[in-house]
């Protein structure tokens, strides 16, 4: 039996026009960190799906026996219903939340655009991926958190206050495929990389503007450390993504 959700984490739904946008928030975070493009995009009358993954925005006990198999599973059957309802989508992410939307676009190229929030897309060092077995081995479940990586004061991530070893070893092992299959990702591509990033370097965005096969337009934040859509350039995120999303959905953006 999971935890009841944490107030502010739920998950958003918004029926609008034939235009539909799955929007994607990051690992041990919830929708909170997400909820002000997807409330935007929705004021434009955008047909909107912000889910809650497994696990998040409850406790970290649920998030721990949790894997990559969860929460793509849980991405997979969003956007085809959303998909069902909608006559074109296009994808919006921030952290794992893009690694998702690039898991999504290698798999479904009729997906019209995605944007990216400082995604994880970098395979690991080896010798993290050991460090945090060991950890695990020597029976640390729960190693520090990695949420609410915000540089604007008096703001705060509503993420988990610890971060489970095994649920991100398994992201990590999903970022390799991921990352290997970068190529086939088509569409046009809006990345938003902030330069000090304390959970994923910047090094994830070179990475991916040299991997996609699509047009790629980078924006540099200057002010926003990772979680920027809570930080000091979320303004601009929510503009230049609105103006994106229309350009890639064209007639199908709204009523």
């Amino acid at each position: 039996m999971t935890a009841p959700i944490i107030p502010g984490a739920e998950p958003f739904s918004h029926d609008g026009g034939p235009g539909g946008v799955l929007v994607l928030h990051g690992f041990t975070g919830n929708p909170q960190s997400m909820r002000p493009v997807a409330e935007a995009l929705a004021d434009e009358g955008l047909t909107v799906e912000l889910p809650l993954w497994p696990g998040h925005g409850t406790a970290v006990e649920d998030l721990v026996p949790l894997r990559w198999s969860d929460w793509s599973a849980a991405a997979e059957t969003a956007y085809q219903a959303l998909a069902a309802r909608c006559d074109a989508v296009a994808l919006v992410g921030l952290s794992m939340g893009g690694t998702l939307a690039c898991w999504l676009a290698e798999a479904h190229p009729e997906i019209r655009g995605i944007v990216l929030v400082n995604p994880a897309v970098e395979p690991q060092p080896e010798e993290v991926k050991g460090f945090l077995r060991s950890l695990l081995e020597e029976g640390t479940e729960v190693a520090p958190a990695i949420g609410s990586d915000v540089a604007k004061e008096g703001v705060a991530e509503l993420a988990y206050d610890g971060t489970p070893l095994a649920a991100v070893l398994s992201l990590f092992d999903a970022i390799e495929t991921v990352s290997a299959g970068l190529g086939q990702v088509s569409c046009p591509v809006l990345l938003f990389s902030s330069r000090e990033d304390h959970v994923v370097t910047p090094s994830n965005g070179d990475h991916l503007e040299a991997s996609v096969g699509g047009p790629v337009e980078r924006v540099f934040l200057e002010r926003s450390y990772h979680v920027a859509t809570l930080d000091h350039d979320a303004g601009e995120i929510v503009a230049r993504t609105g103006e994106f999303v229309r350009s890639v959905l064209g007639g199908e953006a709204a009523d």
